[in-house]
């Protein structure tokens, strides 16, 4: 179990990030409040030659849930229709498919009600209140934030380390922050979509579901104070559990969760591929850009998936 002196530091950074009432009593999308219009024609002027790069994993029944967390299961697709020719023999005939998959299966946003700590959701909701087996999250549904649409920026953090890929268990820290935006040549501003590349997606990309999800790189329990310090948005990274996992610090699980999430009301975002985008910005020398990311609006979800474009 974690010492004192750690649920401490977490405590402290908790207080220090958050964000209950700050957008008044009635608020369910955190940070989000931050984009603004002025900030949406400021990323679209980023835009130069048109170039769109997709930031989302294929959805497939080989994804990247390999059973490590109980019921996030990938994808699995079934025609229900094959050259149906419902008006009869010669007519235009139809082909109709379903899918059923966990909503965090693959790339996708966690809402601000996928995670509760002290039995409370963001904005001092209670969790057992705001969160119902039939309806799923009554306040702070993954429907709520709309058509998430900004600047985003892109820190390359193993590009700025000077490697591929981080080495499992990598605790991605503020200093590295720091470096990839030095690299980036860029300053995070307020209601910026940052997208923190460890490299870690490779695995996954070669075939290696159990190696991609464990051990692996991941944000530490201290940037969530530099996301804050900079009012950013949301942050969305390429590795499976976001966080450095196995925890930093022994038995203290999925604190980053907390802080972002529950503490901050800030989404963020998993299995994000940003090899692609990493290459062209290293290309171009340009690490913003239009992000157009908007969840799929299943109601009371807390979670759901995203096709993320970045525009050049």
């Amino acid at each position: 179990m974690p010492a004192p002196a750690d649920f401490e530091a977490f405590r402290e950074i908790a207080e220090q990030v958050n964000n209950w009432g700050r957008w008044g009593d009635d608020d369910e999308i955190g940070t989000l409040n931050l984009i603004t219009p002025e900030g949406v024609r400021e990323a679209a002027a980023t835009v130069r030659s048109g170039r769109r790069l997709s930031l989302a994993l294929p959805l497939q029944q080989q994804g990247v849930q390999s059973g490590l967390i109980p019921g996030r299961t990938n994808p699995l697709h079934t025609m229900t229709a094959l050259n149906w020719e419902m008006f009869g023999p010669g007519a235009v005939a139809t082909s109709d498919d379903t899918v059923t998959m966990g909503l965090q299966a693959a790339t996708h946003w966690d809402g601000l009600g996928h995670v509760s700590h002290g039995n409370r959701i963001y904005n001092n909701r209670p969790a057992d209140a705001a969160l119902t087996a039939h309806e799923g999250a009554l306040r702070s549904g993954i429907e709520k934030p709309g058509p998430v649409l900004g600047r985003g920026v892109l820190l390359d953090v193993a590009r700025a380390r000077g490697v591929g890929r981080l080495p499992p268990g990598h605790v991605v820290t503020p200093d590295d922050l720091d470096a990839a935006q030095e690299l980036a040549r860029t300053r995070v501003r307020a209601g910026d979509i940052v997208l923190v590349r460890t490299g870690q997606i490779q695995l996954y990309l070669g075939g290696d579901r159990e190696a991609y999800a464990f051990p692996s790189p991941g944000l530490s329990l201290h940037t969530p104070a530099w996301f804050h310090a900079r009012d950013v948005a949301a942050v969305a990274d390429d590795t499976l559990t976001f966080e450095v996992f196995p925890p930093e610090i022994d038995g203290l699980f999925l604190p980053v969760h907390a802080l972002d999430l529950v503490e901050m009301g800030m989404m963020q975002g998993q299995n994000w591929n940003l090899e692609a985008l990493a290459a062209d910005c290293a290309e171009d020398g340009r690490y913003a850009f239009l992000l157009s990311a908007p969840p799929e609006p299943f109601t009371g979800g807390v979670g759901a998936p995203v096709v993320p474009v970045a525009v050049k």
